[in-house]
């Protein structure tokens, strides 16, 4: 992994007397994103939380701010997601940290309230597992704010550096920033498991994975640094309300039945318009359309 520079930034390494300072400089939190799934044979499962919380924690010793405990728990079975692992993963077991969108969205509501009652008036919540989930969680950050003055800003890393380089699965861009980050995660050695009898096949890895290199995982997390570190210094800049009342469970209950009123519009919970229907022999057939009990 790339050194850190020996400051410390996350919360769980903190003192009371270091939280207080840091949050005192900037109370800005960080929350990175990520869930384990599969990468191809080459790759460890957790790619996606392990580059956003080297984002995050880079961001942090750059511009201040305190990183929140990594959330390694994501969506990714349900709506738009069956057919893609219908198609990249079949019938084999993916090993993932998969949970339904409403335990996940309305789990990250309570997150944001334990921020804002530690303290944190400014919140960057960075996703390395997308698919459209981002919409999701920003369409809660959105009904938080709301009905709470803070600023939340939701972005998947992909989108941090649109117009500049392409994300995909697993392929030359993922490969490569897990190759600049944490080379010891990656084996392309092992790509002969893709024959290997039980072993899972190709497991979703990118068709042109064997382009990724370290020099390029190393440009697109230096263009994701750069720009992840502007939008925590233009939050920096941003006046929000230092006194704020404890926020109880009921107002946290309130905001999400507004999140929920709006389940059709849910990335996580619906196909595409235009993605076609999942064989009725799949295994994520059961998952293409999602609707929690609490709705039925």
């Amino acid at each position: 992994m790339k050194p850190n520079t020996g400051v410390k930034t996350l919360w769980s390494e903190l003192l009371p007397y270091e939280f207080k300072r840091r949050l005192a400089k900037f109370p800005l939190v960080y929350l990175p994103l990520g869930l384990c799934e599969p990468h191809g044979q080459v790759s460890a499962f957790g790619l996606d939380t392990i580059k956003a919380e080297w984002l995050c924690r880079q961001a942090a010793e750059r511009i201040g701010g305190i990183v929140a405990p990594s959330m390694g728990y994501h969506i990714h079975e349900s709506g738009n997601h069956a057919k893609w692992l219908e198609e990249t993963i079949g019938e084999e077991n993916p090993h993932m940290t998969s949970v339904p969108p409403a335990i996940f969205l309305h789990f990250f509501l309570y997150q944001l309230r334990a921020f804002v009652n530690a303290g944190f008036r400014k919140i960057v919540v960075l996703t390395g597992h997308g698919g459209g989930n981002q919409k999701d969680i920003r369409l809660a950050a959105e009904k938080f704010m709301e009905r709470v003055p803070v600023k939340i800003w939701v972005r998947s890393d992909p989108e941090l550096v649109e117009g500049i380089y392409d994300g995909d699965h697993a392929g030359k861009y993922e490969i490569s920033q897990l190759m600049y980050i944490r080379p010891d995660l990656v084996d392309m050695g092992a790509l002969h498991y893709e024959d290997v009898p039980g072993s899972g096949g190709r497991l979703a890895l990118g068709t042109d994975a064997d382009e990724a290199s370290p020099m390029l995982g190393g440009q697109i997390m230096q263009a994701s640094l750069d720009r992840l570190c502007m939008e925590a210094r233009q939050l920096k800049d941003q006046a929000v309300s230092t006194s704020i009342p404890r926020i109880p469970y009921y107002t946290v209950e309130m905001i999400w039945s507004e999140v929920l009123r709006h389940i059709a519009d849910w990335v996580t919970s619906n196909p595409g318009h235009e993605q076609r229907e999942v064989s009725l022999t799949s295994q994520w057939k059961i998952y293409e359309q999602y609707r929690p009990m609490s709705t039925i």
